[in-house]
């Protein structure tokens, strides 16, 4: 089986996804026209939608399974969907969020949630019916995504994010540290609630010794290393659900704080050990963790065990093969 990823890297997932598949045999690769200073490498060709373009023929030819990433294919305005469709065969669409969400549908339940970097309702509603004119099935990272697609598609699967835990040796935090070191890693300090988190630091200042450190503007290699000697990491605080970075967090045995929606906690494993945090209690979860070295340290371990058992690279990837096949 020869499965294609693509155009539009989101949080290295094709690339992660693409390792995953190929340890098991199978042909996976990832083609990315959205090259970042994160630099996501491995499993990817970086690509143009030139490029894209000029090899089509052989790309549609090649591979047997399609795997589009964030309202994303291969030409221009979808005109490749119809091709492979005609071909016999398998397209999904893989929505990761901005791509897909409505504005006043994600207020509804969420009265913090950011959608500046989401398009305009009626673009988003555009293409989600072109592309359903053609692909039945979508994959969605959890359940705060799920509703925005769910009218469109016959069928859609909600994956978790994969990581592939190699480089992710724990480093819990530990219970002596006088002056623990709290990070928060922002890729859009709007969608994430940096102001909201960086206002409750400079409070907590006033009275308590720690770091404080912005991560912003590495490579994604670069900012992982960081996260190792991390005591406390802070991910989005406003989206309702949580993302890469708290994955990420919780393989190096960190306690990490995001916002959870109350009504999307039932959909995720009862043992979620996210620390749910919002705006308006940013301020004392961050205080209690500082308090109490050894609830850093426990939350810490029930990050990696929770990580290990549903986010890790080939869980995830066997779970995708179901897909596939379904």
């Amino acid at each position: 089986m020869k499965i294609f990823h693509g155009i539009i890297e989101i949080a290295g997932q094709m690339g992660i996804l693409s390792g995953a598949l190929k340890r098991r045999g199978y042909i996976s690769m990832g083609y990315n026209i959205f090259q970042s200073y994160l630099g996501y490498q491995e499993h990817i060709i970086n690509t143009t939608p030139l490029e894209l373009t000029n090899t089509s023929k052989q790309l549609l030819s090649f591979f047997d399974i399609f795997h589009f990433h964030y309202n994303s294919s291969i030409l221009q305005d979808f005109a490749d969907l119809p091709l492979i469709k005609a071909k016999g065969k398998k397209m999904f669409m893989h929505h990761w969020g901005n791509d897909v969400r409505f504005h006043d549908k994600a207020r509804i339940n969420n009265p913090y949630v950011y959608t500046g970097d989401s398009p305009p309702n009626e673009i988003i509603h555009e293409k989600l019916s072109t592309i359903s004119k053609y692909i039945s099935e979508a994959i969605v990272q959890d359940h705060e995504v799920l509703p925005y697609v769910a009218p469109y598609y016959e069928k859609v699967h909600v994956l978790p994010i994969a990581i592939d835990l190699a480089p992710f040796t724990p480093a819990f935090p530990s219970p002596a540290k006088p002056k623990p070191l709290i990070l928060h890693a922002p890729t859009n300090p709007e969608f994430k609630g940096t102001v909201h988190i960086e206002q409750a630091i400079e409070k907590l200042k006033e009275n308590y010794d720690f770091c404080y450190r912005r991560v912003q503007h590495l490579n994604h290699q670069q900012a992982v290393q960081l996260y190792r000697d991390a005591d406390i990491i802070i991910d989005q605080i406003l989206c309702g659900s949580y993302g890469l970075l708290s994955v990420e967090a919780m393989a190096f045995g960190k306690p990490v704080l995001t916002y959870v929606r109350d009504d999307l906690v039932p959909s995720f494993p009862a043992e979620l050990p996210i620390i749910n945090t919002n705006p308006d209690t940013i301020y004392e979860k961050i205080k209690e963790l500082l308090e109490n070295p050894e609830l850093r340290y426990k939350a810490g371990v029930r990050g990696r065990r929770y990580v290990e058992k549903y986010h890790a690279s080939d869980v995830v990837a066997e779970r995708l093969l179901s897909i596939y096949s379904s």
